[in-house]
């Protein structure tokens, strides 16, 4: 129970590092809100997660549903932005509609949130934020050129917002990971590898976002890098 003092909001929490985080949180005693586009029913712990349901990309229904989970969940004092999804191909390959959802939904809808809960953190005088960025975010490579400028955006933000909020005693990390096994990569036509060193396990991230929680108030963990042992991807397997 190290962190029955937390009451936490995840998005896209319905699988993969989402599901994970909650899980590792509800182990460790805190209370999890859980957001994601469709209703998550957890096992464990279930009497302390609480499930909402929206489309990230569609910014004013999510702004509705997201002042209704503040309204219900009051004592929420921590923020764990997650949500987002990869498509790697040319940049001449994306139709402008989907370029506007793909930074819409893996760069705008974090600081949309983030926003609405800095608004409450400040009213309770304190609270922490953790954005998932990525390794995209600190090296640009060939078809990931949308998945990087949205990385790259949410690594700017993240420093720029720890700056902005710290006098308000609001902590925020960003946290960069390298290839994790998730469904992340089902539609795609890469995975990494099938050694056990060669992708990030979500639990790896969970432990991670925990031990942030930990650490002395006084000390923030601005970024937290992680990478798997041994580097090996496999294409073409669709």
């Amino acid at each position: 129970m190290k962190l029955k003092d937390k009451y936490v909001l995840i998005t896209g929490a319905s699988g993969g590092i989402g599901r994970a985080i909650s899980l590792e949180l509800l182990e460790s005693g805190a209370k999890v809100v859980g957001l994601s586009r469709t209703p998550v029913k957890l096992k464990s712990n279930a009497e302390r997660y609480f499930s909402y349901s929206t489309d990230l990309l569609n910014l004013e229904k999510a702004e509705i549903v997201l002042k209704k989970i503040i309204s219900e969940h009051p004592k929420i004092n921590a923020l764990v932005s997650n949500a987002g999804f990869g498509e790697f191909k040319p940049l001449e390959n994306f139709s402008l509609k989907q370029i506007r959802e793909f930074i819409s939904l893996n760069l705008v809808s974090h600081i949309m949130v983030s926003q609405k809960l800095i608004k409450h953190f400040k009213t309770q005088k304190g609270g922490e934020i953790v954005i998932m960025g990525s390794e995209a975010g600190l090296s640009g490579k060939r078809k990931s050129t949308l998945y990087s400028a949205a990385k790259f955006g949410l690594r700017g933000f993240s420093e720029a917002l720890r700056d902005e909020v710290s006098s308000s005693d609001i902590r925020v990390s960003l946290i960069s990971p390298g290839l994790v096994r998730t469904n992340f990569f089902e539609k795609l036509d890469f995975e990494p590898g099938d050694s056990d060193k060669n992708a990030i396990e979500p639990a790896d991230i969970a432990q991670v976002v925990c031990q942030i929680f930990l650490t002395r108030q006084g000390t923030i963990i601005e970024e937290v890098r992680l990478s798997p042992a041994k580097r090996v991807i496999n294409f073409g397997k669709k």
